[in-house]
């Protein structure tokens, strides 16, 4: 069934749903399911080792960093399996030496467990390299070739040339081992082994023939006795190359199912076009926030749970879902709206003095006030906070000339302290060389004793200085592969605001690397793993619904 090909240097919507799956043992009621005189009988051994058991995998290859669209992949074989309860297999799909690199396995299996998914076990196609080799040789003796050009070679001078190959005699590029085979969709001896002399991460040099996916895919979810083989549906041609070759060997032949990529516009996600945003400058490293790796969404913020809630909402089609980021920002905000302690930040600070604070605080230099965490849960954890006679709000809440409908402080109009119990009331301020106001002066006064001021604003009092960095969408369009001249040619200008004199709460002083925050009327910020004991570094992770500048 196999035969050996020399070349010359010249040649170079889910079907239905999920909730229609087959049960394990019952793969021959999958539509295209191929059934043989052996498949009751290997149905039967396969069942008696899973015990019944759901079993799906994880097959990534180890060339690259995993993204939004891995997600769900991910999400989809581990939850399946889980509400199932069954297994999941993380197997890296490592048959290719020349693009496989360390840091990508590492980081594969490190994004599968941070997105709260505990492989059942993590396994190699090179585990089977022995296994696929032995198994091909079986084909290659026991097949019987009709006439063709490429088919009349002797079993034996198959065999001779199929072991030259694999002890490195014929050079790489010159001949390659075939499925023999015409498959239903017309294609026609698909390659088993092709050479490479690039050693192999794993097995060194013991190998310089490589299975490929069409051989290596379908045996290893056999020997795995996976249930579902679960694919995205541009696997669907290979199907029957799937079943064709599990029956050709006579081994329990796994049910292939596919179903829609996932992708999110203003984004790309291939290997060499990150590659070319990180030569060019443009964005810092696989894990860059403006980017949608898995890595890159991590240290923007985005928790794992809402990563999972967004792959859960969308479900699984038949149909690629390409998805504007905005759905997965409601994700995000929705989960760190339950999740993200409360804190004070200001972005663009001015200073501001009380004139009368011996007034109102007789000798002390400040005061202590307890602020709830989460304000809307009764009987929330809490954290203090400070108030001096010197503090700092956004350069956006003070006008001097206040446009139609704003409703923070101008020198009319009062403005309510969030946590205090204090309305501020304009005094005067002083304008640095540029025009520029960089000091207030304003009168206190106790809530109860004032007019209920309009709006109430955040504010910092012995802050902590750190670096806010405001991350928007890195292209200008919707599909930048699109582009006319290229997605190098809409890269958006302000896709990374950075914010050096920003000013926070003390409270969080020793938060770790990823804790997650709202900062009162800004939005939802991470702690970057660029933070240092000197300075911290803050990720805005996503804006919040509404923009309080034009509504408070």
């Amino acid at each position: 069934r196999f035969h050996l090909v020399m070349l010359t240097s010249g040649d170079s919507d889910l079907v239905g749903e999920a909730v229609k799956f087959h049960k394990p043992g019952e793969n021959y009621n999958s539509p295209g399911y191929v059934v043989t005189k052996n498949t009751l009988r290997l149905l039967k051994e396969h069942l008696k080792q899973t015990g019944g058991k759901v079993v799906t995998r994880f097959p990534p290859e180890p060339n690259g960093i995993l993204h939004i669209g891995h997600a769900k992949a991910i999400n989809f074989n581990f939850g399946y399996a889980m509400k199932n309860g069954g297994i999941t297999y993380l197997r890296y799909d490592d048959t290719n030496p020349e693009k496989e690199e360390a840091e990508f396995f590492e980081a594969i299996e490190d994004m599968v467990r941070w997105l709260g998914f505990t492989p059942y076990k993590i396994t190699y196609a090179s585990d089977n390299f022995h296994q696929l080799y032995e198994w091909s040789v079986e084909e290659i003796r026991g097949f019987n070739p009709p006439p063709s050009p490429w088919r009349e070679r002797p079993v034996e001078e198959s065999l001779r040339l199929f072991e030259d190959m694999k002890n490195g005699k014929i050079d790489e590029g010159m001949a390659t081992l075939r499925l023999k085979v015409t498959l239903g969709d017309g294609k026609v001896d698909p390659v088993a082994y092709r050479i490479k002399m690039t050693p192999h991460h794993r097995t060194g040099n013991e190998w310089c023939i490589y299975p490929t996916y069409d051989y290596t895919h379908c045996l290893c979810d056999s020997i795995e006795n996976i249930t579902h083989s679960l694919c995205t549906k541009e696997f669907q041609s290979r199907r029957p190359a799937y079943y064709w070759l599990c029956n050709a060997l006579d081994v329990y032949c796994p049910v292939q199912w596919e179903y829609g990529r996932l992708n999110l516009y203003y984004s790309v996600v291939s290997k060499r076009k990150i590659l070319k945003l990180i030569e060019a400058g443009i964005v810092s490293d696989w894990d860059d926030p403006r980017l949608v790796t898995l890595t890159a969404l991590r240290r923007r913020g985005f928790p794992p749970q809402a990563i999972n809630m967004f792959c859960e909402r969308i479900g699984v089609t038949m149909a690629q879902t390409i998805l504007d980021p905005s759905a997965l920002d409601a994700c995000v905000r929705d989960y760190l709206n339950d999740h993200a302690p409360r804190v004070m930040a200001v972005l663009e600070p001015v200073l501001v003095t009380i004139t009368n604070w011996f007034e109102l605080y007789g000798d002390k230099s400040s005061i202590e006030l307890t602020v709830a965490d989460f304000p809307a849960v009764p009987d929330s954890k809490t954290h203090s906070i400070t108030l001096q006679h010197d503090l700092y709000i956004e350069k956006t809440d003070f006008q001097e000339v206040a446009e139609k409908g704003y409703r923070r402080l101008t020198p009319t109009q009062a403005v309510g302290l969030r946590h205090t119990g204090l309305v501020l009331e304009f005094s005067d301020f002083k304008k640095d060389s540029n025009g520029e106001i960089v000091h207030l002066f304003v009168k206190a006064k106790k809530v109860e004793d004032s007019i209920k001021p309009k709006a109430f604003i955040h504010w910092v009092s012995n802050p902590l200085q750190f670096e806010a960095r405001l991350y928007d969408r890195l292209f200008t369009v919707k599909e930048p592969e699109s582009a006319k001249e290229g997605f190098l040619s809409v890269i958006n200008k302000d896709s990374l605001v950075v914010l050096s004199d920003a000013l926070i709460e003390q409270s969080v002083m020793n938060a770790k690397v990823y804790t997650a925050y709202q900062f009162e009327r800004i939005g939802f910020f991470s702690v970057d793993p660029d933070t240092t004991s000197k300075r911290m570094v803050f990720n805005r992770t996503v804006a919040l619904k509404v923009d309080p500048g034009k509504t408070i």
